[in-house]
């Protein structure tokens, strides 16, 4: 097969590679991420690059190579590394470990969608001696789990997406090892957490189910398996422990998560909250557990936004109000390019917060506000928008695009409390869990109505939780029997099912 020479720059990296091989696969060769949220196809535009000598702007999930050529990549095609949340719940004082494990180590890791966190854990003590975290590479297949799951239908695809995780964590082991000058063969056992869908592909599980009504699941059950038999690079014969799963999509990260915060001791009304793509909610009301998934879309993760990026270098993370104007911070200081999650949220709060959008979330004029606030209100393609820096602004679609997001959170924490009988001012205390939840601000959450109406000091942040229960889980045995009876424990509640769904998900809409 015919071989074409293809140059990067500005990075000036140069590869051989086969005729008809798109620019995302000459990328991935050379060692650069990039932006394809859409699983490479063509719809989310975020994956533009400059060619020579055609002199043209393609998306290089789509371009397929017939010639040598040249191609810049601007850096909003890139997909930056994120701030990646690591630290979770100090749970010391939570495990009972056990004896006989001197000079054996574990691995506890949270395969999350977009990210995957890997410690290494003393045996003996439970210290934690090293963590690394690195992106998930399923990600270049998309950025959601039914993109993955819509690729992995045939045994190849679902083949090759095991493989890709497994290398991943074999990677990460290597580097853990390497930091705490140790061999991969003390490693004794691995406690694996993830959500549904992840979990089964690192399991190789078929998936196909997952995305077909009534979304179940192959298995729900916790899993052991030998190293060996999932080619993980530590001893042959140590043990690959999965937790269990609580639904389709509802995963062992979950259960992980209601483990480190304690969720079967609750004797007040806590709600835990994972904002993603697929927000995750567990309802504990001192009696009974419950939980959802509401499919929230990528717009926090950055995607659909038209200047949107997860939380990397250049995002935008957070904004204010001050006398006159707004002001913003920037991941790593430097100039902004982009605008992530929390950003977002907060921006939307200050446009709430000025007047200039309504609760129907339609854009308006406020003739009071400062000349600096005025001048920030443009036009873009035809419709209005507002303006943070010269390359960073937010139009009427971003607004709904935020909207469907926060409703699909909202409807979902609505539909548990009306299941329960629970009003806003009875909730005790909302924890929120995973990275996204970490880096929000409580008050500007309250304010678009993404979270119920509580008071703000009621609003904790638990961070990666999901990891802390996975190493909880590989160190005890009575944690990983409680992690299973938790499982169980939790009813899950189909949202999209309650007869109220769509009249509480469109009242939700609104600011």
């Amino acid at each position: 097969m015919k071989h074409f020479k293809v140059i990067f720059e500005p990075d000036g990296r140069q590869i051989s590679i086969h005729a008809g091989a798109t620019l995302v696969e000459a990328a991935g060769q050379a060692g650069i991420i990039l932006n394809t949220v859409c699983g490479e196809k063509g719809t989310c535009g975020k994956c533009v690059v400059e060619i020579e000598p055609e002199k043209g702007e393609v998306l290089a999930c789509q371009y397929r190579i017939q010639s040598d050529v040249t191609v810049t990549i601007p850096p909003a095609s890139r997909f930056f590394e994120p701030k990646i949340l690591s630290h979770g719940i100090d749970i010391k004082t939570k495990v009972r470990r056990e004896k006989g494990r001197e000079k054996v180590f574990g691995v506890a890791v949270d395969i999350g969608t977009t990210t995957v966190v890997a410690k290494l854990i003393n045996m003996a003590d439970g210290n934690c001696l090293a963590t690394e975290a690195v992106i998930n590479p399923q990600i270049r297949y998309g950025d959601d789990v039914i993109s993955r799951i819509n690729y992995a239908q045939s045994d190849d695809t679902l083949d090759e997406l095991h493989k890709v995780i497994i290398e991943c964590l074999n990677k990460l082991i290597a580097q853990l090892c390497k930091k705490a000058s140790i061999d991969n063969k003390q490693i004794g056992e691995v406690c694996a957490v993830g959500n549904t869908t992840m979990n089964h592909i690192f399991l190789k599980l078929p998936v196909t189910q997952l995305g077909q009504a009534p979304y179940k699941a192959f298995s729900l059950e916790p899993k052991n398996v030998p190293a060996k038999e999932l080619s993980v690079r530590i001893n042959p014969e140590a043990n690959i422990h999965t937790v269990a799963n609580i639904a389709g999509f509802v995963g062992s990260d979950i259960t992980a998560v209601a483990l480190a915060v304690e969720m079967d001791s609750v004797k007040e009304q806590t709600l835990v909250v994972d904002i993603g793509t697929n927000g995750e909610i567990v309802l504990g009301t001192g009696n009974k557990l419950y939980a959802a998934s509401c499919a929230a879309g990528p717009a926090f993760e950055g995607a659909r936004i038209s200047c949107g990026s997860r939380a990397g270098q250049g995002a935008i993370e957070a904004v204010v109000c001050n006398d006159n104007d707004i002001d913003f911070d920037v991941i790593g200081g430097g100039p902004a390019r982009s605008i992530c999650g929390s950003g977002l949220i907060d921006a939307v709060a200050v446009l709430l917060d000025l007047g200039l959008i309504e609760k129907s979330g339609r854009f308006v004029r406020n003739e009071k506000l400062s000349e600096p606030i005025l001048a920030r209100i443009i036009e873009h393609n035809g419709q209005p928008a507002f303006r943070l820096t010269e390359q960073v602004f937010l139009t009427q679609k971003d607004i709904r695009q935020v909207q469907l997001a926060k409703a699909a959170i909202c409807a979902g924490i609505r539909l548990l409390q009306k299941k329960v009988g629970l009003e806003d001012p009875d909730i005790k205390q909302i924890l929120l869990a995973g990275a996204f939840g970490n880096y929000i601000r409580a008050e500007s959450a309250l304010r678009i109505g993404l979270l119920p109406n509580v008071a703000v000091e009621k609003i904790h942040f638990v961070g990666n939780a999901a990891s802390s229960g996975a190493q909880m889980i590989l160190l005890s045995r009575q944690a990983r029997e409680k992690a299973c009876k938790l499982a169980r424990q939790i009813e899950y509640v189909e949202i999209a099912h309650e007869k109220d769904f769509t009249d509480v998900y469109a009242e939700c809409m609104s600011f």
